[in-house]
């Protein structure tokens, strides 16, 4: 859809999007974009957002950068309620190479600046830096990897923060490519503080079915989406996500759910999304 047809639709139709709820949210809305489009995600209609570790409360970053970014996030129109990107590539998380103390550490310092950007959680995606070596046994992959999510798990806890582990696709990784292999995972780590995090883009880029959203709807904490063909928002090509907000209307998820496409959107694109995205939540919920 182009540029001109979304504004015409955003500015010229809003019967279209005259919901029988106006008033009332099934499922906060979030997006995934940098915090110097903060004014633009609140006039868009998200009320969170989220950002990368990498650029808010890395362990790497000064304290002279972290207290700019405080009161950047302190400031901002819209909530900072997730950072993903949790470990950097060269940080091994699974697999032969894991230096344990040193991952231990990191998150240790990490989590105790989310707490003072007051971050509720933390995705932990990371396909770099738990893609395993070809050939590697699975079995103990995931064995270890459990064990090091347990400390790691204890240490959020004692932050206040909750980590959402997040299926990927294969094309980023080779280790936990669906909601049901890192359902399994957080299962087994069985901690408060180590959830669940559905990303619905990355199940249709693998073909998992929206069941998989029902079988582990006491583990989902996050939910996150966007279209399948570009990573586009919600809206651009017109994907259909009802079978997977049914997924999770069934499943009665009560967290957010946040778009992460790209970035570089107008203003009229943006708008756009939250109301295609709302609109859709709202027929699968009113029905």
């Amino acid at each position: 859809m182009s540029l001109k047809n979304l504004t015409i639709l955003f500015f010229l139709t809003p019967l279209l999007f005259s919901f029988q709820s106006a008033n009332q949210t099934f499922i906060p809305l979030g997006i995934v974009a940098p915090i110097e489009k903060d004014s633009l995600i609140s006039a868009s209609g998200f009320k969170l957002f989220g950002e990368s570790v990498g650029r808010m409360i890395s362990p790497s970053l000064s304290e002279e950068k972290i207290k700019q970014n405080l009161k950047l996030i302190e400031n901002a129109k819209s909530q900072l309620y997730m950072c993903n990107v949790m470990f950097p590539g060269q940080m091994k998380i699974a697999g032969p190479d894991v230096q344990e103390q040193v991952v231990l550490n990191y998150a240790d310092r990490l989590f105790s600046r989310a707490k003072l950007a007051k971050i509720k959680v933390i995705v932990l995606g990371s396909g770099a830096a738990r893609r395993l070596p070809d050939h590697y046994d699975i079995n103990k992959a995931t064995a270890d990897f459990v064990s090091l999510s347990k400390k790691i798990a204890a240490i959020a806890k004692k932050y206040n923060v909750k980590i959402a582990l997040e299926n990927l696709q294969s094309k980023e990784t080779n280790f936990l490519t669906s909601v049901k292999s890192a359902a399994d995972v957080v299962r087994r780590v069985n901690h408060p503080n180590f959830k669940l995090n559905a990303d619905i883009f990355h199940m249709r880029r693998e073909g998992e079915l929206p069941q998989s959203i029902i079988d582990a709807k006491d583990l989902l904490i996050h939910c996150e989406i966007a279209e399948d063909k570009e990573r586009t928002l919600p809206g651009i090509m017109g994907d259909d996500f009802r079978p997977y907000l049914q997924a999770l209307r069934t499943a009665k998820y009560k967290g957010p759910i946040f778009v992460e496409a790209g970035s570089n959107y107008s203003p009229a694109q943006m708008a756009f999304c939250h109301q295609y995205l709302t609109k859709q939540i709202e027929e699968v919920y009113t029905k």
